[in-house]
């Protein structure tokens, strides 16, 4: 009886997150329909999802690599780097468009010296956005932290991260 269970047992960097990993796709029977669980619990693990780290989950799954990154760069919570200590995520959808998400985003880059997708050079904060949150009656909408804020201006979003930017 052939296993589907790749060769080796343990990561050779001996990292135990590795082995955490092993065991997800263990659990999920290796089965490529788990990919975005898998990627789920990778990026849990190691914060963010590197190319060697695709690559691994890739090989282990025996998916082609360019299917991998695909969905990791398709969802919007998945991060191919690290991301900073505080997250501040910008609504783009048509709701929050049309009601100012453009200069919010707009004054935020100037205020962080960064522009969307991008962290601060002391990993302090993480400008994002975001295709749609799904809170349009709450437009413009923001993410804190994970914490959706809604009716933003751009004075309200930068009083928000002022102490972010300050620690």
């Amino acid at each position: 009886m052939k296993s589907s269970r790749p060769l080796s047992l343990s990561h050779p960097s001996g990292d135990k997150r590795f082995k955490m990993l092993d065991a997800t796709m263990k659990r999920h029977q290796y089965q490529q329909d788990a990919l975005i669980e898998i990627l789920h619990k990778a990026q849990e693990l190691f914060g963010f999802l590197e190319n060697d780290l695709l690559l691994y989950i890739a090989h282990s799954l025996k998916l082609p690599p360019s299917r991998v990154y695909g969905v990791a760069t398709f969802y919007h919570l998945f991060s191919l780097a690290p991301k900073g200590k505080h997250t501040c995520v910008v609504c783009t959808g048509t709701a929050c468009y049309v009601k100012g998400a453009p200069e919010i985003l707009a004054n935020l880059e100037k205020s962080s010296h960064i522009h969307a997708g991008e962290t601060t050079p002391d990993g302090q904060v993480s400008v994002l956005t975001a295709r749609c949150l799904g809170a349009c009656s709450l437009a413009p909408a923001v993410v804190f932290d994970g914490t959706v804020c809604g009716y933003q201006t751009p004075e309200s979003v930068q009083e928000h991260i002022q102490g972010w930017l300050q620690e």
